[in-house]
């Protein structure tokens, strides 16, 4: 069986199923080949390979047509090219027995004629907006999901069928506990440290309102540390101007990142023991192990009823920037008032934590691509 997975984004999604790919290229009958778009990439591959002890992946840049990458030097923004770089490779895909993609905007390649191979989509997140339940996903053949909450709503939306889906658990979780804390800290680490993790979306972030008080509340406040780590799409098409701008404002207890290797590989979460942050699903990330959490309400919000939200209720919400130091200092103390509910909701959202959710996807892909291809 010839199986591609697409890495057609950064680099983070190999967190997500580098590990996947090398599982099942250790099988034999395999023949795995994984497509990359962002030249990052491979690095993160080899480092992920050696942390799992895999032989070597076959790993090729994607095809880029001399307009695409003009376009790309002109104007660039990556994420636009995403579809016309799938273009550019459509030909060859269509080739495989399976497509293994990282996000659902791989199932594009359907409608750029590649009509042969078994679509299968490993999803890069586990969170609750809209966001993770796109109509789109209903079109792929087959689903791998984390845990019940999502295999309910996408049930219940119509994006998953019977025999057409696999509970598998997070592979990410997986993946940072085998690349191990191997981070060497430029904060005094006795020190009990708060991760700050905003989202991008401009109508959603806390960013704009609470960055300033948080880094003024930690200035004044040196008992802690602070780790500055917005989403990596906020910074990573900003100059290097700008990223050197927010690292400058790094102290003794503060680490503002714009965008490292470390905010993305779970080295952040691992470490941190109170979470801050708005809507990101990275919060799953922190919460494989209950821990004190504040949410940040930037925009006046009404998330009590509204499942898109439905992490809010992990713990204290925070809708005024001045209070927000008060409720960072509280949060140990107020945790046992959302313990309890913590622990289900990482049950029902991260399903199977146990060792080697990478296998156990890897195992459910083949299962299906065998009954699926018909054999010569």
């Amino acid at each position: 069986m010839k199986i591609a997975f697409l890495f057609i984004a950064e680099a983070y999604q190999t967190y997500h199923g580098a590990s996947v790919a090398m599982e099942l290229a250790q099988r034999s009958g395999w023949d795995v080949t994984a497509y990359y778009h962002d030249p990052a990439t491979p690095a993160e591959i080899e480092r992920i390979r050696q942390a799992f002890g895999f032989q070597p992946l076959d790993c090729r840049p994607m095809r880029q047509r001399l307009r695409t990458r003009l376009l790309k030097r002109f104007l660039g923004r990556f994420s636009l090219f995403k579809k016309t770089v799938m273009r550019d490779n459509a030909a060859e895909l269509n080739g495989y027995d399976a497509i293994v993609a990282q996000e659902n905007s791989g199932i594009a390649l359907r409608d750029l004629g590649v009509d042969r191979p078994l679509m299968i989509y490993l999803p890069h997140g586990f969170g609750d907006r809209a966001v993770s339940f796109l109509p789109r996903i209903a079109r792929f053949d087959f689903v791998t999901v984390a845990g019940p909450k999502t295999e309910r709503r996408m049930l219940e939306r119509g994006l998953i069928r019977p025999g057409h889906y696999a509970l598998t658990g997070v592979v990410k979780l997986e993946v940072a506990a085998r690349l191990g804390a191997r981070w060497e800290a430029p904060l005094d680490m006795r020190l009990p440290t708060v991760l700050y993790n905003p989202h991008r979306e401009f109508t959603l972030t806390s960013w704009h309102r609470f960055l300033n008080p948080l880094l003024r509340g930690f200035d004044e406040d040196r008992s802690m540390n602070l780790i500055v780590a917005p989403h990596i799409k906020m910074y990573n098409r900003r100059t290097e101007r700008e990223r050197a701008a927010l690292r400058a404002r790094s102290t003794a207890n503060v680490l503002c990142d714009p965008g490292s290797r470390e905010s993305v590989d779970g080295t952040y979460p691992a470490v941190a023991r109170i979470y801050v942050g708005d809507i990101s699903s990275q919060v799953y990330d922190f919460l494989d192990r209950p821990r004190p959490c504040v949410f940040l309400n930037a925009h006046g919000i009404d998330w009590r009823d509204d499942p898109h939200f439905a992490n809010w209720h992990l713990g204290d919400v925070v809708d005024d920037p001045a209070q927000v130091m008060d409720a960072i200092r509280a949060a140990p103390e107020r945790h046992a008032l959302y313990r309890e509910r913590q622990e289900r909701m990482i049950a029902d959202t991260l399903g199977d934590t146990s060792p080697g959710a990478s296998a156990r996807s890897a195992e459910a892909i083949m299962a299906f691509v065998r009954r699926s291809v018909s054999r010569p």
